[in-house]
């Protein structure tokens, strides 16, 4: 008996790709076994779906007319299985996320953690690091990432919030070395940098949205945003933060923003994972537990001082 759902996957997977390549990436076939079950899906159907040439396809009109009601057949099936799952599926497995440094230590990773208390089914499998890990090659079923984004149409994004990084100090250092009046008098200071060599100056925007080169020269240097923060609470000299880091700390009275109208241009925080036409459940569940984890980093950064125009500039926007 023929099984009339033979290829049909396949072909909704190449024409919404757009090319058997990518098709048969996203498929795990080759693009060999994609051509073949195309073939048998046009010569059981008696019609050509797809025009192709070494270049571009496109579908026919028997081909446009094919996908319409595969589109439709597919919406329903997908909505008889969502009411026989609805309120059973739970999260199982292992969940392999990769996380940034300290955002992944102060947020992601507690988000994270809390699933296991309520999905016993589940594990977590967390890498913290700053090394950008390819989802796909290494098996990853999410990943956290601040500032641009791969172009890239195997993986998709949701943005959590954004950071802004920022000049602070020890109110012991600013005591023994005085508080800088403007960007040029950083030149006098001692700098915390944060990140490798070629990273060193930075930019900062002022209320009128000039940039400015920051003149701050480091007498110390980490790869790791804590270690930063607790060179700068130690005294040893104006470091760059981003501002969910430094609020905190603002908080408790350990550092104070230095400048505090001047911040560098912002950068997203998202949520990654690999294209799937089906999300398993124990990535949503991820996704949703790092998005409620973000009010309060964001509430936490509320504790900042915030430069008079940009309030005016944002009072009423939507972003």
């Amino acid at each position: 008996m023929t099984d009339r759902f033979d290829g049909v996957q396949t072909f909704l997977e190449v024409v919404e790709s757009g090319s058997l390549t990518l098709a048969a990436e996203r498929l795990n076939l080759t693009r060999s076994a994609v051509g073949k079950a195309l073939a048998r899906l046009e010569a059981r159907l008696g019609v050509r779906l797809l025009q192709r040439t070494t270049r571009s396809q496109s579908l026919t009109e028997e081909g446009q007319a094919y996908y319409e009601h595969c589109l439709r057949a597919q919406a329903e099936l997908e909505a008889a299985e969502s009411g026989l799952e609805s309120g059973r599926r739970e999260p199982r497995g292992r969940l392999r996320a990769s996380l940034p440094l300290a955002f992944g230590h102060h947020y992601a990773a507690p988000a994270l953690l809390g699933l296991i208390e309520r999905h016993p089914a589940l594990q977590i499998d967390v890498a913290i690091g700053d090394r950008f890990v390819d989802l796909i090659q290494e098996g990853y079923d999410l990943a956290v990432r601040i500032g641009e984004l791969p172009d890239s149409d195997r993986l998709v994004a949701r943005r959590l919030g954004e950071q802004t990084m920022m000049l602070a100090a020890a109110p012991s250092y600013l005591a023994r070395f005085g508080r800088p009046e403007g960007v040029a008098a950083l030149a006098q200071h001692r700098g915390i940098d944060y990140g490798c060599p070629d990273r060193a100056q930075r930019e900062l925007r002022d209320p009128r949205g000039r940039v400015h080169v920051v003149p701050l020269p480091w007498r110390a240097r980490f790869n790791d945003l804590q270690a930063v923060a607790d060179a700068a609470i130690a005294g040893a000299g104006i470091a760059w933060l981003p501002n969910w880091l430094l609020a905190r700390y603002v908080q408790t009275g350990q550092l104070e923003a230095v400048l505090p109208d001047h911040r560098a241009a912002p950068m997203s925080i998202h949520v990654l994972w690999p294209w799937s036409r089906h999300m398993p459940a124990k990535t949503r569940c991820a996704i949703d537990a790092l998005v409620a984890a973000m009010p309060a980093c964001m509430e936490e950064c509320q504790a900042l001082p915030v430069p008079a125009a940009r309030s005016r500039k944002t009072q009423g926007s939507h972003s």
